[in-house]
């Protein structure tokens, strides 16, 4: 009687790869992942380096902006040492090249580790990093289009007869903050997946948390954007409300899931 191969069914609790190592074997395979990482920040730094003419440019917009509306002798990007400028093309070409080097090192990271995950593991993680990074890219974005409106009314506070100097390192870790709080802001509500995923929160739970996810968002929403401009405001607490609806209902379905799954391991901690 002929037999046919058959591809044996592995349980998503075992091993994404059976693989033991000794403890040397790991440092050394941890070295020359670090070295490939470290190798592709170093190209992304230099490619970087060569483009911070019109990133400086795009940087610095909201104070030529406040310098026509004051005046040219108003607001100025102040350079107080003789290595200031090649200082801040240096922060700017490593935090570019990070991000250019991103796919190389996050697969480095995510090839030393991936041995011990199971494939439940992997393929949560995989979901993951697909939707955190646009995310965390969108919240960039939207960080970019409101840092000229809150550079603009902080500068409305100096009086007539002052006048505003930004100092360059001090305005590139503003703005730096300003983009990585929008990113991480906008990248929350996977996290709060990945809890209820882990058994830590129920997706009923996060659902109930609504009334203080409002009252978080539109702070946070009225701190980033100027006063004046309502519109903004309601805008970014608008999306950052509908974020946390998602992750809420997304938990839900996942909570059904594991019920329907595992109906006796399954205990609902609001019920």
């Amino acid at each position: 009687m002929a037999t046919t191969d058959t591809e044996v069914a592995v349980p998503d609790d075992q091993p994404y790869r059976d693989r033991k190592m000794t403890l040397g074997a790991h440092l050394i395979e941890l070295r020359r992942r670090l070295m490939i990482a470290a190798a592709a920040l170093v190209v992304g730094m230099v490619v970087a380096f060569i483009i911070t003419d019109p990133v400086i440019t795009l940087l610095t917009e909201p104070i030529a902006q406040v310098a026509r509306t004051r005046g040219d002798d108003f607001a100025q990007l102040n350079f107080d040492s003789v290595t200031a400028g090649f200082d801040m093309r240096m922060r700017i070409a490593f935090a570019l090249g990070l991000l250019m080097s991103a796919p190389v090192w996050l697969w480095q990271i995510w090839a030393f580790i991936m041995p011990g995950l199971t494939r439940k593991e992997v393929r949560y993680s995989v979901w993951f990093m697909a939707t955190a990074i646009p995310l965390f890219f969108v919240g960039c974005y939207v960080g970019l289009l409101i840092m000229p409106h809150v550079i603009e009314l902080m500068a409305s506070f100096v009086p007539e007869a002052g006048a505003q100097f930004y100092k360059y390192d001090y305005y590139y870790d503003f703005v730096f903050k300003l983009l990585l709080v929008l990113g991480v802001a906008f990248v929350s509500p996977v996290f709060l997946v990945a809890v209820n995923l882990a058994g830590i929160v129920s997706g009923k739970a996060i659902m109930k948390g609504w009334r203080i996810a409002v009252v978080v968002a539109t702070a946070f929403a009225a701190i980033a954007t100027p006063a004046a401009d309502i519109t903004s405001m309601l805008l970014l607490a608008g999306i950052l409300i509908v974020l946390y609806v998602l992750a809420g209902l997304v938990s839900m379905l996942f909570d059904r899931r594991k019920r329907k799954r595992h109906p006796e391991m399954f205990v609902d901690p609001d019920a």
